[in-house]
């Protein structure tokens, strides 16, 4: 891990979906963001990498991205997520990258890129965040 979670983030840094899907934040940096989740145990039936998979690594990391962004004192919760999937994946470790777009008062959105083992984009995602009085 290259950064860490800063000391106020809540001690627990995955959900049990987080858990159960493998998903991994492995650097914390507020300005890129970097997540993996195995294509093992997150397949759809044709076994590829389930889409619904993907969204929930992509909910969690830009969702940390704005918790990150906001600080200690609000929050952040998630209120529109667009994804395109550009290839499929049948193995293998996907990684997630997110970057701001935008960090506002109210609002925050994050573009965050998922890549295969060999770094070929698989999928790409906006989501954006409403920020809340703590």
């Amino acid at each position: 891990m290259t950064t860490s979670p800063p000391s106020w983030a809540p001690a627990r840094v995955s959900s049990p979906l987080d858990d159960k899907l493998g998903i991994q934040i492995v650097d914390f940096d507020p300005d890129r963001l970097v997540a993996t989740m195995p294509v093992e145990g997150n397949e759809q039936p044709l076994g590829l990498l389930h889409g619904g998979a993907t969204c929930a690594l992509v909910e969690t990391i830009g969702s940390w991205a704005a918790i990150l962004g906001v600080g200690p004192d609000r929050k952040a919760v998630g209120i529109e997520l667009n994804a395109s999937y550009i290839r499929s994946v049948t193995s293998g470790v996907v990684t997630a990258v997110c970057t701001p777009v935008r960090r506002g008062r109210t609002l925050a959105t994050f573009l965050i890129e998922v890549c295969d083992d060999e770094g070929r984009p698989t999928a790409t995602a906006r989501l954006t965040c409403m920020i809340l009085p703590a």
